[in-house]
């Protein structure tokens, strides 16, 4: 891994490079994880990009999840996964062959991974508390509801919610199809997934009451709720969708559209409800937009674009004031915005 200093424009905190093609990044507290394909996980200082730790994931990495607190990591890949320690930097690696796509943390204390079928939920040592029965195929992702005390996992014909310790589903949100991303409202009142037949389906959680978007381009495998719970970017086209779902939600409306990417990489809200994303590009760039503005169906430009030469591969807010962008030559990148109405 090397460093530079930082660039003389301002908008540049700093660079770094990883010795891998970075797949995902996570972002908490004073802490940043960069996963690489090999399966290298990197632990950088937030504020310097230089290295606080790293640790290996045997056959792959396809995502690593810091805890809110920052004092634990959970990656996961093709072949099984792993925890990671701040305090000691003890690493615990499960090669367990099950496909596991992702993980998420309820609080400092319990991470979910996707384990084949099952979703299993580990304390931070890695002590299994519970696992939720098999579901029709792999689990493709996971959210927490109601402040960890429900999971949502996503597999082939369905959501289904557990609560703790429940082996079966208190609820089910039926829909036939493969679910490649889940978005849940910070709100807790809307469950969306992003689906391999080019929709977005969506349930409202307390009646089930659903809605169906179709019509994409392309399978829909980015979806993300901003932290107001009112907006929701997807991809799924060359233009970033963005629905609103104040009010009833967005059954009848149209979306706006951000248009910048032929292939849309990433999507990344900013913290703190002001309307503003970041999106990354097959094609290096980066696009900051205040994607709320405009009216339904308005086409929207960005404020600002950042380019590199190779494609984005994951984006991630360390707090409002940076925007952490991984590309696939092993660059990461730490953009500075000084304001929070600035981009």
């Amino acid at each position: 891994m090397s460093i530079t200093a930082p660039d003389a424009d301002l908008t540049i905190g700093w660079d770094t490079t990883v010795d891998d093609a970075p797949v995902a990044l996570s972002a908490r507290q004073d802490l940043i994880a960069v996963s690489g394909a090999d399966g290298t996980v990197w632990l950088l200082d937030a504020a310097t990009g230089t290295s606080v730790d790293t640790f290996e994931l045997p056959g792959g990495a396809l995502l690593t999840a810091l805890s809110p607190d920052a004092r634990h990591a959970a990656a996961t890949g093709p072949t099984g996964y792993a925890l990671w320690r701040r305090e000691d930097r003890r690493i615990t690696v499960h090669e367990t062959g099950a496909w596991s796509s992702t993980a998420t943390w309820a609080d400092n204390e319990r991470v979910a991974i996707a384990f084949g079928r099952r979703a299993h939920v580990l304390a931070p040592d890695g002590k299994k508390l519970w696992a939720t029965e098999p579901a029709t195929s792999t689990v493709t992702d996971l959210a927490w509801l109601r402040q960890g005390r429900r999971l949502a996992v996503a597999a082939y014909g369905a959501v289904r919610c557990h609560e703790r310790h429940t082996l079966k589903p208190v609820m089910t949100y039926p829909y036939i199809g493969s679910h490649l991303a889940l978005a849940v409202a910070p709100t807790g009142r809307w469950i969306c997934s992003g689906n391999q037949d080019a929709s977005i389906h969506i349930w409202r959680t307390r009646d089930a009451g659903e809605l169906t978007m179709s019509g994409y381009p392309e399978k829909v495998s980015r979806l993300a709720f901003d932290d107001t719970g009112l907006w929701l970017a997807a991809d799924g086209a060359p233009d970033v969708t963005v629905w609103d779902f104040s009010g009833k939600g967005p059954a009848g409306t149209a979306p706006r559209s951000l248009r910048c990417h032929e292939t849309i990489t990433s999507l990344a809200w900013r913290p703190g409800g002001s309307g503003h994303l970041a999106s990354g590009g097959h094609d290096g760039t980066v696009a900051l937009w205040r994607a709320t503005a405009g009216r339904p169906e308005s086409r929207l430009s960005p404020v600002r674009t950042l380019d590199s030469d190779a494609a984005v591969a994951a984006l991630a807010w360390a707090g409002p004031h940076l925007l952490i962008a991984a590309h696939r030559d092993g660059r990461v990148r730490a953009h500075r915005l000084p304001s929070r109405t600035a981009l």
